[in-house]
């Protein structure tokens, strides 16, 4: 068993297909656009075969706010050494992208940065 795929609303398909693919070399499928309902997406596909789902709807509304919230609460991308994650942390704050902390060890032991998405989704950038 496996986790197909997981899935982010947002309200900017293409800002966030566009840092996705930027960032994490993701390769995007075609848009897909119901014919019954206001609804588009794309599915981005990452080099081991993970994949995530961006959705766009007119009928779903903003975050309430930057706190945190019940339910996923982010989204950790391996990036294979902690040099990756110090070069790729510093790429996107050159390019603006918010940092939210920096390259470290935690006290569960993860090599990690966080970083946010165009929409404000927490990524943890790990070994």
């Amino acid at each position: 068993m496996k986790i197909e795929h997981a899935a982010l609303w947002t309200g900017d398909l293409e800002r966030m297909k566009a840092f996705y693919i930027r960032y994490f070399h993701a390769v995007s499928s075609e848009k897909y656009t119901s014919s019954s309902k206001p609804f588009e997406s794309y599915f981005l596909t990452f080099d081991e075969g993970a994949r995530l789902e961006l959705m766009q709807s007119p009928a779903v509304s903003e975050r309430p706010g930057p706190e945190e919230l019940r339910g996923y609460a982010h989204l950790a991308v391996s990036l294979g050494s902690k040099q990756a994650v110090r070069e790729l942390t510093e790429t996107m704050r050159r390019d603006g992208v918010p940092v939210l902390s920096e390259p470290r060890t935690t006290g569960d032991g993860y090599y990690e940065s966080v970083v946010l998405d165009p929409d404000g989704n927490r990524i943890e950038l790990t070994v």
